[in-house]
């Protein structure tokens, strides 16, 4: 059957100045599901730019075994171990934990450095199916629901899924173009078909609640580079801890990460950008941005 032609959204959301009285529990408590052995990296760089994106607290759960290297990462965010098995990812036991912590956070995003594994595939459909605020899904937490999608229906607040093009073959078991009507046609198919919001990355990344659609406009191939995703998954996480709405908090989200990326390439280029830049460019881009930013 067809796909309703989407609303095409143009104008971009902002965060409400921060009242005077402010404090941390205001702006949300993230739970950050990531990192393994040999991908510590994507913990940290998912959890901190949860702070950078303004969360006012983060805990990142990752496998015991990589928690001294995360937590030595920042100092700002709080870490929790999690059962691991002998390659250093998730173990089995890990999801009774994964969902204590949960139940005490606001917001959670799950993926980044995980790894495909079994375990991993059972963490994120307890998520799924266990809680029901906002959830942001990427990297290896998409990986692991291929043929599996039916696990995304259903829920009170809609995921917030963050696949590149190549997870999102994997996801609907077909490769889409890189043609732009192709990318809008497919994503707004699935995210209306399984009641999500997804975020296509790539030039021209699509924000799709499968009603309506944003086609972004920031961004440069500097950042097709590792850790990039990780960054802006932590990014949207934080703006949903702000009580963004998901399909807003998605579309900002991916506007903010592309302008810092297009901030950073002024002063280090295109070949030298790497995700770490992008993260100490947040500040400025939230600054230049306005709106109470």
């Amino acid at each position: 059957m067809p796909t309703a032609s989407p609303i095409m959204v143009s104008a971009v959301p902002s965060l409400p100045p921060r009242a005077p009285d402010s404090h941390k529990g205001d702006f949300g408590r993230v739970l950050v599901v990531a990192g393994s052995r040999g991908m510590s990296g994507a913990a940290i760089l998912c959890a901190t730019a949860a702070l950078r994106g303004g969360a006012g607290l983060v805990r990142v759960a990752v496998p015991a075994d990589v928690l001294p290297v995360v937590a030595g990462g920042n100092p700002c965010y709080m870490t929790a171990p999690l059962p691991h098995d002998e390659q250093g990812r998730l173990a089995a036991q890990a999801e009774a934990e994964v969902l204590r912590l949960a139940a005490a956070s606001d917001v959670i995003a799950a993926g980044p450095g995980l790894g495909p594994t079994p375990a991993v595939a059972a963490v994120v459909r307890a998520l799924l199916a266990r809680t029901q605020g906002p959830l942001v899904l990427d990297a290896d937490a998409l990986n692991v629901l291929a043929g599996q999608t039916e696990a995304l229906r259903g829920r009170t607040v809609p995921p917030i899924l963050t696949p590149h093009p190549g997870e999102f073959a994997r996801l609907i078991g077909r490769k889409v173009s890189g043609e732009p009507a192709e990318r809008l046609e497919s994503a707004v198919r699935f995210a209306a078909d399984h009641g999500v919001v997804l975020v296509l990355k790539g030039l021209g990344t699509v924000v799709t609640d499968g009603r309506r659609a944003y086609v972004n406009t920031t961004g440069n191939p500097g950042m097709a580079t590792g850790g990039s995703g990780d960054v802006l998954t932590g990014l949207i996480a934080a703006l949903l801890g702000q009580r963004l709405e998901p399909f807003a908090a998605a579309q900002l989200g991916a506007h903010i990460h592309g302008l810092a990326g297009d901030l950073a390439r002024i002063d280090n280029g295109e070949v030298s950008l790497i995700a770490t830049d992008l993260i100490a460019y947040l500040p400025r881009t939230f600054r230049r941005f306005g709106g109470g930013l």
